[in-house]
């Protein structure tokens, strides 16, 4: 982790801030509030998909516990506190389940420290780093976790910064590589196919102003992030789209989503 990477920055818009803002949390700044403002103007219906997002989190950590006998994760690139955390979501089914949580931006992590509790019979701890080292995360992952057993790795919306697709491709093969048989891969990632140029837009406009890099891929694109493991059905769809409450009539929305068994 650099010093520039670790230094706090509260003038230019963080995508954690923004996405807590859209989330209707407090843990923003001015900068962030501006930025996520002026997505909004070109594209109304984002923080439908933030929440779209946070519910996807909460069927598939569910899936993953009740169905796939997963009781241990790897959240990378958590964002700020919100409700239904990974660790809350998985403990509350199972209160041994055990969780790291990673993330490049130290607001994030002084907020998690401070209100991410584990229950006594589980663990629930953090670490700074960022995805373009892999290495990093895994010798942490591997001071809370057992990778004797199956891992739910979590990639939610945080693949979109890695702007270079050979950095991008490289970082989650290499931590999909580390995980045992069992484990599943979790991937969401923002897309242009739904709202197009108007999301292009917005999201150039948010790297020149100084916020964090961030870029759509196509659904072929992310099914590349799966090859070679076993996706499961419905494949690659927006968030809104995997396996949803019957009762729930969500629209499409500009994350797309993925789910994978590992070995």
């Amino acid at each position: 982790m650099t010093e520039e990477r670790s230094k706090l920055d509260t003038t230019v818009p963080h995508s954690a801030r923004i996405w807590n803002y859209w989330l209707g949390g407090k843990d923003n700044f001015e900068a962030d509030r501006a930025a996520g403002d002026e997505v909004i103007a070109h594209i109304p219906d984002i923080p439908v998909g933030a929440r779209s997002e946070r519910a996807f989190l909460k069927r598939v950590v569910t899936y993953l516990v009740e169905e796939a006998g997963i009781r241990q994760f790897l959240d990378v690139g958590t964002g700020l506190p919100s409700a239904d955390n990974t660790h809350e979501v998985a403990q509350s089914l199972d209160p041994s389940c055990r969780v790291l949580y990673v993330d490049n931006d130290p607001l994030v992590m002084a907020h998690a420290r401070a209100l991410l509790a584990s229950t006594p019979e589980g663990a629930c701890d953090y670490v700074e780093a960022d995805l373009r080292d892999p290495e990093m995360i895994l010798a942490a992952a591997r001071r809370t976790l057992d990778f004797t057993r199956p891992i739910g790795l979590m990639l939610l919306g945080v693949v979109n910064h890695l702007m270079d697709d050979e950095v991008a491709y490289g970082s989650v093969a290499k931590l999909v590589d580390a995980m045992p048989a069992g484990s599943h891969l979790v991937l969401t990632h923002s897309t242009a196919e739904i709202h197009g140029e108007p999301m292009l837009r917005v999201m150039r406009e948010t790297t020149e102003r100084g916020g964090t890099p961030i870029r759509a891929r196509t659904k072929a694109e992310l099914e590349r992030f799966f090859d070679g493991l076993e996706l499961l059905e419905p494949g690659v769809v927006t968030c809104s789209r995997w396996r949803p409450d019957p009762a729930a009539d969500e629209p499409e929305v500009y994350l797309f989503a993925g789910v994978a068994r590992i070995g």
